[in-house]
């Protein structure tokens, strides 16, 4: 299948009808006609709190397990739809959401600083994000940018928490 697969011209019906489907597109979330990813990492936000109540090394197996998860899901969900990497799979943005807030404090100011990091690093895409997002293919790809802006947008969230907490 090519780009205009009808399946990836109009993914609902496998969204709401298959499991795999509405994991890899955030319960929903990245049907959304404007910024699927933004709305991607605003569902899966809801999870940190959640998350940060695991110890530390906890939180950090969690995140190695929806990479993992995360590689085969995005790469079997894109050549389902017979696309490279569907703007609608928000898997990634969940996991890049998740990396953000790893050690990080708790409370929704935190959340809110560590959303819009993660946007920015997501959608600038810096060096070498920008280059794996080009070059790097399948489930590995579609994975790997949102987890290296996860691991930039930790880093500032990291040097943010070091001068204000």
């Amino acid at each position: 299948m090519t780009d205009s697969s009808p399946l990836a011209a109009k993914p609902q019906v496998l969204v709401w009808s298959n499991p795999w489907h509405n994991l890899a597109f955030g319960f929903g979330s990245g049907l959304m006609p404007k910024a699927p990813g933004t709305w991607g990492s605003l569902v899966a936000l809801p999870f940190v709190p959640l998350w940060q109540l695991l110890p530390g090394w906890g939180y950090g197996v969690l995140l190695v397990l929806s990479m993992l998860f995360g590689i085969w899901l995005c790469g079997k969900v894109a050549r389902e739809l017979g696309v490279h990497d569907h703007e609608g799979i928000v898997w990634d943005e969940f996991v890049g959401i998740w990396m953000t807030f790893w050690l990080a404090p708790q409370g929704w100011h935190w959340l809110l600083l560590g959303f819009v990091v993660f946007r920015v690093m997501d959608i600038a895409k810096p060096w070498p994000i920008s280059w794996v997002d080009r070059h790097v293919h399948g489930g590995i790809g579609i994975m790997l940018d949102d987890i290296l802006a996860g691991a930039a947008a930790w880093a500032v969230m990291q040097g943010l928490v070091a001068l204000l907490a």
